[in-house]
């Protein structure tokens, strides 16, 4: 016996009929996270078409179409997603409704690039997924908080759906209000949500686009060649940890490592779009970093925290952040992937793999945290893309390759780590001209706590059954390695 369809007998009128009633009942802003794929679409789309049958007076209500951009999502989707919501702002400007398109994006200082090259954050994995949280929560739930602060409170329209799994069904049942068909946002404060699509099936979220035209004048059609080329599901606008994020050969990041293959990615290839295997390769060469006999290639031993600690029950220390010569290595790959994908894009696509914000940001953590004497970065850009940016010149003192040099050869004369001399020399760089020193000795006192000795001699201790910190589970491996270290010209007192 065929399951019963949402749409059957009048279900799509009464859906109607209940997205109108909701609009209505109150004065708060409707944000529609709409992320490309068919659950938001749909849902977008019978948001447009209800409201479209009230009187012009009644449609005064604004309505904010929002869509999260990781700066590192498939090329193909943020084309697809920027010409959606171009068309979107101009059909609901001439079709009177009052919706406004949005994209957010993570601040550049929680970006995927600054955190990877920069800071040394490790490719994502399942145990230590820390990209979720910055690229898509936080930029969504900043937009939302914006339009609190504005108007008191606000409405989420959401794409979900019961029928996406058990566990997503129960936390809409847990947080939904009584008597109305909104729920509480899990997180936010005086911010609800609103599923018009949560009785749907797969099979119905289909049925409806393919009968339905769009009303801003994409091809529906172009939506299932999509998936069908990607082999993938939809990756949603994530508002809270209990949205599924990517990383289950859903479209998404092309970065993404939480799954041993990305092969929507590879499916896309395959479908023709051969401009994208430079970015696989990319991909590829992150993941290799995760083989637990290749780690520690390319991580330090110490924790951000300048911290050793060791896996319970063995000689092995949790591994830290990406070495600094490592992440060199993987801005200048990134930068020559740019330029391959530029070269291969099709006409009339600018794919921008690392913006110059990034750029710039990547430079001041190395300089200020990571005692990158040598300025690598303007180094790198010039030699992959011939070009300069318009760098920020250091009005406090600037040590150079041949300090480090010289530095280097004192240390090792006097049996000094050179890199906890850096350190400190670079303390005293950023406080340079302080009337007040306090923060500094402060920071001083840290430094001196952490670990500088090398692996041998950290070893040697470790063997010869002196206490050290131990840790057990996989998430206090990952999360642990990048507790955050001193950063020493943001904050300090002027």
């Amino acid at each position: 016996m065929a399951k019963a369809s949402a749409l059957d007998g009048g279900g799509l009128t009464d859906r109607y009929r209940e997205i109108r009633e909701v609009y209505l009942s109150d004065n708060r802003p409707w944000v529609v996270g709409y992320s490309g794929g068919k659950d938001s679409t749909c849902a977008l789309q019978m948001v447009w078409t209800a409201l479209s049958e009230l009187p012009a007076e009644q449609r005064q209500k604004p309505i904010y179409v929002i869509s999260s951009d990781t700066l590192v999502e498939t090329p193909v989707i943020v084309r697809y997603i920027d010409v959606t919501l171009e068309r979107i702002a101009k059909a609901a400007a001439e079709q009177g409704l009052p919706i406004k398109t949005e994209k957010v994006t993570p601040n550049v200082d929680r970006s995927f690039w600054v955190n990877m090259i920069g800071r040394g954050y490790p490719a994502p994995s399942r145990r230590f997924r820390w990209c979720t949280e910055r690229l898509k929560i936080e930029p969504a739930n900043d937009f939302i908080r914006g339009r609190v602060a504005e108007f008191g409170e606000v409405v989420m329209v959401l794409g979900v759906r019961t029928s996406e799994s058990a566990t997503r069904a129960q936390v809409m049942s847990f947080h939904k209000i009584k008597g109305s068909a909104l729920s509480r946002h899990s997180s936010l404060l005086n911010a609800f949500v609103y599923a018009p699509i949560e009785p749907f099936s797969t099979d119905d979220v289909w049925t409806y686009l393919l009968q339905h035209p769009s009303p801003w004048g994409n091809d529906n059609r172009d939506l299932v060649a999509m998936y069908r080329n990607a082999q993938a599901g939809e990756c949603p606008l994530v508002v809270d940890t209990t949205t599924p994020s990517c990383g289950n050969s859903r479209f998404g990041c092309w970065v993404c490592t939480v799954v041993e293959r990305d092969r929507s990615m590879e499916a896309m290839i395959d479908s023709g779009e051969d401009w994208l295997e430079p970015l696989l390769d990319f991909r590829d060469l992150l993941a290799e970093t995760q083989l637990p006999e290749k780690k520690k290639l390319y991580r330090e031993f110490r924790r951000r925290s300048g911290q050793v600690a060791f896996i319970k029950g063995t000689d092995t220390p949790v591994p830290g952040p990406y070495t600094l010569d490592f992440c060199k290595t993987l801005l200048r790959r990134l930068l020559e992937t740019q330029i391959k994908v530029q070269r291969e894009a099709p006409p009339g696509d600018d794919t921008l793999l690392v913006h110059d914000a990034e750029l710039h940001e990547i430079r001041r953590i190395w300089r200020a945290e990571r005692g990158d004497w040598a300025d690598s970065v303007p180094l790198i850009v010039r030699e992959t893309l011939g070009r300069d940016l318009d760098w920020v010149i250091e009005d406090s003192i600037a040590f150079t390759v041949d300090d480090g040099r010289l530095l280097d050869e004192l240390c090792r004369e006097r049996d000094v780590p050179t890199e906890l001399v850096i350190k400190l020399l670079d303390v005293e760089r950023a406080a340079h001209g302080l009337k007040r020193r306090h923060a500094v000795h402060t920071r001083i006192e840290d430094l001196f706590r952490q670990e500088w000795r090398d692996l041998d001699a950290v070893l040697e201790e470790r063997l010869a059954g002196r206490q050290a910190e131990e840790v057990e589970s996989d998430e206090e491996l990952e999360a642990l390695a990048m507790q955050p270290a001193l950063d020493f010209e943001k904050d300090l007192p002027a």
